[in-house]
């Protein structure tokens, strides 16, 4: 109950955020901070709870952004109605990869180089296709109202973000405390002996990757109705997948809030990093990859788990004084 506590009060602080304030640039920070929360979250429920590392969850972000995009222009959709179709699509194009990669026990490295290959290729049909635009992509075009899911202000946008990330961090609760959960973490740790009392790794993954693009997919259509536009490169290349899983891992894999925070912190890093060198680009993808390493080495339980960490490396101290 107190994590449920928790995600109440963080939903009715964050909520309130908009409301007292119009600054533009506090109100496309907190945006963006939620937005990058959200595909972290999305990673974390395949990568963090069910230990298949994705290097292509861009996969899912691109197939929701097009179909988003595609449904409106092309299908006459309602945005709402879109969004319900990105989700279920994205959900489903998890389902058809878990299906080809789990049913051969792929997993590890080689999981992980498979969707990033499937991502490559989604880029490839993107830019050969005309329904996605191809090389030049998708435009909607700008109809403020709630019904286009196209707001006036960005606070609008921070609602609707936000709830993405409530939902996501139910979903995360859910899993740390249902029996779904604990067969998914089961198969994480050691998936011979969950076999081995019962549990069906391969449907047990299936779902976990189904929900991942879900929420990743969810992620694309966002991106879709702020920015109104969308290309090969944004939706499927490797920028999104990268953003994703940096955040999780430095948050706190397998934890309810570390990828939330793993994402506020390296936003921050990418704001500051943006003003104080914006000269130089790509300069944050290197920070990324600093602040990546040193998690890894000196914190691998992440932002979330510091606390653990630091009795763990307080005990050793101890044990080698005694």
């Amino acid at each position: 109950m107190k994590d449920l506590a928790g995600i109440f009060a963080f939903t009715v602080l964050v909520a309130s955020i908009p409301f007292a304030t119009d600054s533009g640039v506090i109100l496309n920070f907190v945006m963006m901070a939620l937005y990058a929360a959200l595909l972290a979250q999305a990673w974390n429920i395949l990568g963090g709870f069910g230990g298949q590392f994705s290097f292509g969850h861009a996969l899912f972000f691109g197939t929701g952004a097009y179909l988003q995009a595609i449904a409106q222009l092309h299908g006459g959709l309602n945005a709402w109605l879109a969004l319900a179709l990105a989700v279920t699509g994205s959900a489903a194009v998890g389902v058809f990869v878990g299906a080809l990669t789990f049913r051969y026990g792929l997993k590890g490295s080689y999981f992980a180089l498979v969707t990033l290959a499937f991502a490559e290729v989604f880029r490839i049909l993107a830019l050969s296709v005309p329904f996605t635009g191809a090389g030049v992509g998708l435009m909607l075009p700008l109809q403020e109202s709630f019904a286009n899911m196209q707001f006036g202000s960005r606070k609008g946008y921070v609602h609707l973000v936000l709830g993405f990330v409530t939902a996501a961090l139910l979903v995360s609760w859910w899993l740390k405390n249902s029996r779904f959960g604990a067969y998914l973490q089961a198969v994480r740790d050691n998936e011979d002996a969950a076999r081995a009392i019962g549990v069906n790794p391969f449907g047990v993954k299936l779902g976990a990757i189904a929900l991942s693009g879900g929420f990743m997919g969810a992620g694309g259509a966002f991106y879709v109705q702020v920015f109104q536009y969308i290309d090969p490169g944004i939706a499927y290349g490797p920028a999104t997948s990268v953003e994703a899983l940096v955040a999780a891992i430095v948050g706190g894999m397998g934890t309810l809030w570390g990828p939330v925070l793993g994402a506020l912190v390296l936003h921050v890093l990418a704001d500051l990093t943006r003003n104080l060198f914006g000269q130089l680009p790509g300069i944050n993808m290197v920070i990324y990859g600093v602040v990546l390493v040193l998690i890894v080495m000196f914190v691998p339980r992440g932002i979330a788990g510091l606390g653990t960490t630091a009795k763990a490396l307080w005990k050793k101290a101890g044990d080698r004084r005694g």
